[in-house]
């Protein structure tokens, strides 16, 4: 059995708790918090919550921890801290700083010797490999990445950082007609505006600057300045009505030509439709722990990204089970 050790449990942290019960090769060790353990109840019995203060004391107990914090401020911090002492996976979702995360990562495992893995999930993750396998199939042409309609946890995470807000929900939706344009082939030139806006509903404190919050959201780098945002302020009980679930989705579609002429045009299109992005999102860190636990029993060391895991590494089923039923 591989004993799973979650750090963080909010949505996320749920979810991995929820998916390691999916995988019969997989079993609970201990939750992590930074709250006061006795505040938390977990859906697992006999599992202990433990005081994110103690990790240092389970060396030895879990062979891989999934950092479950939010992408802004915790897994920048926590996921080098964490890698020094144990086997790693995280969901580190800030494109643009994947680069040092990753350096981060791969010298602090590499001073202990552990095997980490960064930007598992669906996007980084699932579409990253979409995207890798679509160019190397079609050199000649293009890829696009639409989100959404869904909401997004980084994003919504980023928000409720800001002082004054006490929730949020953000939703990422594509411009229709960028679609519509890309499936047809035309290969359009897009620029981040042009395909996807940005809906946010804020739930602010009471006698916080409205429009201090709006501007900090509609100018934060990374994540808002480069989209059309919209930021709506509502109730707390509308929150809840209106914005409990956490769907999400979206497209990965590369077009490209073949032939003499380039008179042959392909559309390759990889879709996800999510009730639940953590769930799902849990549901892929799952696979990705399967892949790190073997590696480290092959002793390998230092930081992996999706594009580095065999496939096979994903299945708990043998080489010669997977020739047989799905090669």
């Amino acid at each position: 059995m591989i004993k799973i050790g979650i750090l963080g449990y909010g949505n996320l942290g749920r979810g991995v708790e929820c998916a390691i019960a999916d995988n019969s090769d997989m079993e609970l060790a201990a939750v992590f918090t930074r709250r006061p353990p006795e505040t938390v109840t977990i859906l697992t019995a006999n599992v202990p919550v433990v005081s994110a203060g103690d990790l240092e004391k389970w060396q030895g107990r879990i062979d891989v921890l999934v950092i479950c914090g939010g992408s802004a401020t915790d897994m920048p911090e926590q996921t080098p801290a964490c890698a020094r002492l144990f086997n790693v996976v995280d969901s580190f979702d800030t494109h643009k700083k994947i680069p040092q995360h990753f350096e981060n990562v791969d010298k602090a495992s590499k001073e202990t010797g552990h095997v980490a893995l960064i930007s598992a999930g669906w996007d980084p993750g699932m579409f990253s490999i979409s995207r890798l396998y679509s160019s190397c199939i079609l050199p000649d042409g293009k890829n696009y990445t639409f989100w959404g309609k869904g909401v997004s946890q980084g994003h919504s995470d980023a928000i409720r950082r800001i002082k004054g807000v006490k929730d949020a929900r953000q939703y990422t939706i594509p411009v229709p007609e960028a679609l519509e344009k890309v499936r047809s082939g035309e290969q359009p030139e897009l620029s981040t505006r042009e395909m996807h806006t940005r809906e946010c509903f804020v739930v602010a404190e009471e006698g916080a600057d409205l429009a201090r919050i709006e501007n900090e959201i509609k100018t934060m780098p990374n994540y808002f300045a480069d989209y059309d945002t919209t930021v709506h302020f509502i109730s707390m009980e509308e929150l809840k009505r209106d914005h409990a679930g956490i769907p999400h989705g979206g497209f990965v579609i590369r077009t490209g030509a073949t032939g003499k002429d380039k008179e042959n045009v392909h559309v390759i299109e990889y879709r996800l439709q999510l009730d639940s992005n953590p769930e799902f999102t849990a549901s892929a860190i799952m696979a990705f722990c399967r892949a790190i636990d073997r590696l480290s029993k092959e002793g390998v060391t230092g930081c992996k990204t999706v594009f580095d895991i065999a496939p096979a590494y994903l299945s708990p089923l043998s080489g010669d089970e997977l020739r047989r039923t799905m090669l």
